[in-house]
C-alpha cells in the first residue's frame, strides 16, 4: 500500500489526512474560486482518498500575488506543482475553468511523465475547442458581479461586502481574461478517459457543446446530464460524488 506524500504548498492544499490512500483526487476551482470550495468533498472521500485541492494565484491567502490570465501558464504551474508528487493513479475533476486547466495539465503530465493512469472528470465547461465570444473581464465591475450572481456560484450576501468584493474581483476578473482567451485546436487530445457532468440549463454550456469533450480524448467517453444550471453540483453534491467516486475505483489497482 502506497503511503500518500502530504505536502501541502502555494498550490497545493490538503484538508483531510490520508496516509494510507492508493488513489488521489486533484481538484482544479472555477473562476474565482479557491482551494476551500472543495472542503466538503475531501471531508467524504478522506481518509481512503488523497483529495489535493488547487490554489491559484490571487485569492484567499494568496490574494497579494498577480494572477495567471493564460491557462497555458497556469497547467504549467500545476503539473509542475503535481510531478512533484508520489505516483498515485489519480483522477483529475474541474469545474467550469478549472476543467480545461485539468485538461492541459493531464496533457503536459501525459507529454513529460506517461499516460497516468489517470481519469479526467468535467463540469460546467463546453468542450476545449467550442468557442463562444465573451468579453466579462472587459465589463465593469458592476457588469461582472452581475455575471457571478447570475450563475448563482457565489453567495449573494458575500458580493454585497464591500471588503470581500475588492479582494474577489481582481481574481475574477484574471480568471475570466484567461478563459475567455483560450484557444484549443480540435486535434488537441489526452490519453485519458474523460467524464462530464453538466446541467441541463446551464448558460454557459449546451448539452451539445458538453458532448464535445469526447473528440478530445483517446480513452473512454461518457457524459451524465443533471437538471440544473452551472453550479448543479450544489444542488446534487452526492449524486456527483457518487460520479467522482466511480471513476477512482476505475483508476485503482
Amino acid at each position: 500500500m502506497t503511503v500518500t506524500d502530504s505536502t501541502t504548498s502555494l498550490w497545493i492544499r490538503r484538508y483531510h489526512s490520508a496516509p494510507a490512500a492508493v488513489a488521489r483526487l486533484i481538484c482544479f476551482p472555477h473562476a474565482g474560486g479557491s482551494a476551500s470550495y472543495f472542503h466538503p468533498l475531501s471531508a467524504r472521500l478522506a481518509p481512503g482518498i488523497d483529495v489535493a485541492s488547487l490554489q491559484y494565484p490571487g485569492r484567499q491567502d494568496r490574494r497579494h500575488e498577480p494572477c495567471l490570465t493564460d491557462i497555458g501558464d497556469l497547467a504549467d504551474s500545476v503539473a509542475e506543482e503535481v510531478a512533484t508528487l508520489d505516483v498515485l493513479p489519480t483522477v483529475f475533476f474541474g469545474h467550469s475553468m478549472g476543467a480545461v486547466v485539468a485538461f492541459e495539465t493531464i496533457r503536459r503530465l501525459e507529454r513529460d511523465q506517461g499516460p497516468g493512469p489517470y481519469v479526467l472528470v468535467v463540469s460546467g465547461r463546453r468542450g476545449p475547442a467550442t468557442e463562444r465570444t465573451e468579453r466579462v473581464s472587459e465589463e465593469s465591475d458592476e457588469a461582472l458581479i452581475r455575471e457571478i450572481k447570475k450563475l448563482n456560484g457565489t453567495d449573494s450576501s458575500l458580493l454585497a461586502d464591500d471588503d470581500i468584493l475588492h479582494m474577489a474581483l481582481p481574481s475574477l476578473r484574471g480568471d475570466y481574461r484567461a478563459i475567455e482567451s483560450y484557444r484549443c485546436p480540435a486535434e488537441r487530445s489526452i490519453k485519458a478517459p474523460i467524464t462530464v457532468l453538466t446541467g441541463d440549463a446551464d448558460p454557459k454550456t449546451t448539452l451539445v457543446e458538453a458532448g464535445a469533450w469526447c473528440a478530445h480524448t483517446h480513452g473512454d467517453f461518457r457524459m451524465r446530464v443533471f437538471p440544473g444550471g452551472h453550479f448543479f453540483l450544489q444542488d446534487h453534491q452526492a449524486a456527483v460524488r457518487a460520479e467522482i467516486a466511480k471513476e477512482i475505483r476505475s483508476v485503482m489497482p
